[in-house]
């Protein structure tokens, strides 16, 4: 980790799959089932793919994924996969299943109690963003639950624009574990604070990131330097 000074920002603006949530911890159980199921409804007809290509695709808009996942599936198998995956994620939160990373809880707390606003940006369905915080406990620690299923926005760098014009924010940290929040945080002027616990994507990911953290317990050091 860095021995940068920082300055205290107004707001920290989280990804929320491989930086606040362990997806894996939900979503290879859910992989399964929506393979099964979509044979079962005769619209994939190949072997599962395998659970890493899905987890090595987190953080892209939902169509890019299945088009990585299951190249030359029909639009109608997409859209399916698209139902299956929310409906067996929820099912998956509500029966307890899916971790947070540790110290996650712990750490927005101390930041809340800071005086910092704390949001979500994911390029994920709204549903699904808004879901693993209620049910992990931590949906009243943020200020505002940014997701692309909700907001229709093309990219992460528009959706965290929309965010910091939502709230009047002028500084922030954006905090992630792939290029695309990189990428956010850097077109929109912000502190660019990498995930190098997690373990969906290519270390590349993050190069650009002003900080690089290896515990997420990591963030009060860099707020207290």
């Amino acid at each position: 980790m860095s021995e940068l000074k920082l300055p205290t920002p107004e707001a920290i603006i989280f990804d929320m799959d491989g930086t606040l949530f362990e997806t894996d911890t939900l979503l290879i159980p859910v992989h399964h089932r929506v393979f099964e199921t979509l044979r079962e409804e005769k619209l994939y007809e190949q072997e599962t793919p395998p659970v890493e290509r899905l987890l090595s695709c987190l953080g892209m808009l939902l169509e890019d994924i299945w088009r990585q996942v299951m190249p030359g599936s029909t639009e109608a198998a997409r859209k399916r996969a698209d139902e299956l995956l929310l409906q067996y994620e929820l099912e998956g939160l509500a029966a307890g299943e899916g971790e947070l990373y540790p110290y996650v809880e712990q750490t927005l707390r101390h930041l809340k109690e800071s005086g910092i606003k704390l949001f979500v940006a994911s390029n994920g369905l709204e549903e699904y963003v808004k879901g693993v915080a209620r049910y992990k406990g931590i949906a009243e620690l943020f200020d505002g639950l940014y997701s692309a299923g909700e907001y229709a926005t093309a990219s992460k760098v528009d959706l965290v624009a929309r965010l910091l014009q939502d709230h009047n924010i002028h500084t922030a940290w954006m905090v992630g574990d792939r290029s695309s929040d990189v990428e956010a945080g850097k077109a929109n002027g912000l502190l660019t604070i990498g995930c190098a616990y997690a373990r969906y994507g290519r270390a590349a990911e993050l190069d650009g990131a002003d900080v690089l953290l290896s515990d997420f317990h990591e963030l009060i050091i860099l707020l207290e330097q």
